[in-house]
């Protein structure tokens, strides 16, 4: 699908016509910068390659600086591809934050917060309710029994248990656009998206 890639401002909250708060995340989307056309004959499917953000002089690579010459553009931090394009676009061309508008639904894709290694309560939502009478004392969070005895004396494969969460690629689907601001390329979507402030996101129409 067609769309742009952001980064993730954080959040805020706004007030519609009936007085209802409405929890917001601020994305500044764009502009981005056509640094690729695949096309069938060439590359077998149809694409276009977007670039964000631009990359400081120092870490920049000989092959870089070489790909984004094509498009007459500075070399670009995040690259993403995306389908299905509306618009007839070419290389070196530029796309705003008024690709979208107020009322769209749009996908929001990116990385959620990486929480290190956590326990079965906070990674799955176990209760964790274990009674703290009878001489029990320690075991209030723990996860109880994984499995049976002699039979079948293994423990099942995708058992929850404790581990490393977050630091995933999460999608969340069908966010309404609420407000578009032209002038300083920021797009503000109703409810949240994964990822911490200033982390990259490619929303998708």
């Amino acid at each position: 699908m067609s769309g742009l890639i952001g980064k993730k401002i954080g959040m805020t909250s706004l007030f519609d016509e009936k007085g209802k708060n409405i929890p917001c995340t601020v994305i500044e989307a764009g502009p981005c910068v056509v640094t690729q056309v695949r096309t069938d004959e060439v590359d077998g499917y149809e694409a276009l390659q977007l670039g964000f953000e631009e990359k400081t002089e120092k870490h920049i690579l000989k092959a870089e600086a070489g790909h984004f010459k094509k498009a007459n553009t500075k070399v670009k931090k995040k690259v993403v591809e995306f389908q299905n394009f509306e618009e007839d676009l070419k290389l070196g061309d530029t796309i705003n934050v008024e690709h979208f508008k107020v009322g769209d639904f749009v996908d929001v894709s990116g990385t959620s917060k990486g929480k290190g290694f956590q326990g079965v309560v906070k990674r799955h939502g176990f209760a964790g309710v274990g009674q703290s009478t009878h001489g029990q004392h320690n075991r209030l969070r723990a996860p109880g029994s994984i499995g049976a005895a002699s039979y079948p004396a293994r423990v099942f494969k995708g058992m929850r248990m404790a581990g490393q969460t977050g630091n995933n690629k999460v999608k969340v689907l069908n966010l309404m656009v609420i407000k578009v601001i032209p002038e300083k390329n920021l797009l503000v979507i109703k409810g949240c998206v994964p990822g911490h402030k200033n982390s990259y996101v490619i929303i998708e129409k």
